[in-house]
């Protein structure tokens, strides 16, 4: 991973340098962002890969279960991804904690983005059997992977920031790496929650 990191890092660096100026600036301050897209791009046409493959041949008459096994696995490679590139500068949480509020992000994404499917299909009723084959599939794309993936991206890019990658200068929620003889470990501030 470390070669593609670098190939990856390389890659974006001399795109960079080849925007003009006022936009570059604008680039460099959004870069989290543009790895985030970048990192979205790959997954999703994995995610269209897996869903085409699975909603052409086995799942056939069930195009969200396609979509959510599309989902779910695109979600791991992304994780992978996010954590190592995109938010590589932040951090946060104890690797298990980050992992599991990924996951429960993700899965919200997930929802969100077969949700416009579901409308799609069995609410507008856009399918073979009112309408043609291309319909269908036009339909099926458009709102899961258009209007789906949408909603997706920018409810996730909002809750990483906020809830799984938390800190912008790579701290932990506990600042364990001092020696043991230097004194007790820099404590984050209590919070306060309410009483359920």
């Amino acid at each position: 991973m470390r070669n593609l990191d670098c190939g990856i890092v390389a890659y974006v660096d001399t795109v960079m340098g080849m925007i003009p100026q006022p936009f570059r600036d604008l680039a460099l301050r959004h870069a989290e962002f543009i790895k985030f897209a970048i990192v979205g791009g790959t997954t999703f046409v994995v995610d269209l890969a897996i869903f085409y493959c699975l909603k052409l041949t086995i799942l056939e008459p069930k195009p969200l279960t396609a979509k959510v096994v599309s989902g779910v696995l695109a979600m791991v490679l992304s994780y992978y991804l996010n954590r190592q590139w995109s938010f590589r500068s932040r951090g946060g949480r104890h690797i298990s904690s980050e992992a599991v509020l990924f996951f429960v992000v993700s899965g919200i994404g997930v929802v969100l983005s077969f949700l416009p499917l579901w409308a799609s299909r069995y609410g507008l009723h856009l399918n073979a059997e009112r309408y043609s084959l291309t319909v269908e599939n036009i339909a099926d794309f458009v709102s899961a992977y258009v209007i789906g993936n949408l909603l997706q991206m920018a409810f996730r890019f909002w809750a990483m920031r906020r809830w799984v990658f938390p800190h912008e200068d790579g701290t932990t929620e506990v600042d364990v790496s001092k020696s043991p003889g230097s004194g007790p470990p820099d404590l984050p501030e209590p919070r306060l929650t309410p009483r359920r």
